[in-house]
């Protein structure tokens, strides 16, 4: 009987774990989520902010245009093609 009810006992425990580990996992994954939104949230804000002014689609590394193909595909991109491979 007692050993039953420890058994019982141990199974509910491993159960509300496991339970636990999940939300855990899931609060985790919700936090990366949450920060990556935050982070794609200011890189538009400073895209926004250079289509004010005429550094929109300029490299910042070495000054020149910045391929419209690029600026398609990476909106936020401050760089070129070839100063991203440096």
């Amino acid at each position: 009987m007692i050993v039953e009810q420890l058994k019982n006992s141990l199974i509910a425990k491993q159960e509300e774990l496991a339970n636990r580990l999940k939300e855990i996992e899931n609060e985790g994954t919700l936090e990366e989520i949450h920060q990556q939104t935050l982070e794609e949230l200011q890189r538009i804000k400073q895209t926004l902010a250079m289509l004010q002014t005429e550094q929109y689609g300029v490299c910042i590394i070495c000054g020149k245009d910045i391929s419209a193909e690029r600026l398609a595909a990476l909106p936020s991109t401050k760089t070129c093609f070839d100063c991203n491979e440096d």
